[in-house]
């Protein structure tokens, strides 16, 4: 064998020698989202909402914006400044949703809401495999992807595809069973903040309509 030949061979077994380690040493989607919710206690973010016309390609149907907060276990408080304010706030018992154009508050037992969402994601201290199915995904856009198939049956969600760069939540979607696809994009993320309990009590405003819905 020429000198040359096999000094290139060494080197490509080098190469791969390397390549393999660097693969083994890199966390995969899976390990990154279950370290991110491992340590994760508070969230605080700014999101901006993206929903899709079912069945279209990429046309959008409408777009909101606000700001997330939740403790876990089992609180958030999610407002919409725009289109409209609204506001989402689970107390560990319930879940109401106000919408203040309408003068209407509707609200429901938190488990039956939760189920295989992304709030139930976030704010469960459970295992996640005890609600979803989880396999990474591989895509070429710079972010680690993991992909949720909620293990509920009766769950609105047919599933959630999270994306992580460098360990930190960047971007999530959501697939509900009518084929709409919901894109959240999170900025200003502060992890593990200290939060007021006032942000996770609801206050029944004066007048208007109040709906239980279980």
């Amino acid at each position: 064998m020429a000198p040359s030949i096999r000094i290139a061979g060494i080197f490509s077994l080098i190469s791969l020698f390397f390549l393999s380690l660097s693969a083994s040493a890199a966390p995969d989607a899976v390990t990154t989202l279950k370290n991110y919710l491992n340590g994760l206690n508070s969230l605080s973010a700014d999101f901006r909402q993206v929903t899709l016309t079912p069945g279209s390609s990429g046309e959008q149907a409408f777009e909101s914006a606000g700001r997330l907060f939740l403790r876990r276990p089992g609180l958030f408080r999610w407002e919409y400044d725009t289109p409209s304010k609204q506001l989402i706030v689970a107390d560990g018992k319930r879940v109401y949703l106000q919408d203040t154009e309408l003068n209407q508050v509707s609200h429901r037992s938190q488990n039956a809401a939760l189920d295989g969402t992304p709030a139930q994601l976030l704010v469960s201290d459970r295992p996640v495999e005890e609600f979803f199915k989880l396999r990474p995904l591989s895509r070429d856009d710079g972010r680690a992807w993991v992909e949720l198939e909620p293990k509920a049956d009766d769950s609105q969600v047919v599933r959630l595809q999270i994306a992580f760069i460098d360990g930190q939540l960047d971007t999530l979607l959501m697939e509900d069973r009518f084929g709409q696809l919901t894109r959240f994009m999170f900025t200003n993320i502060k992890r593990n903040p200290k939060l007021s309990d006032a942000l996770f009590e609801f206050k029944r405003p004066v007048g208007g309509d109040f709906l239980q819905i279980d």
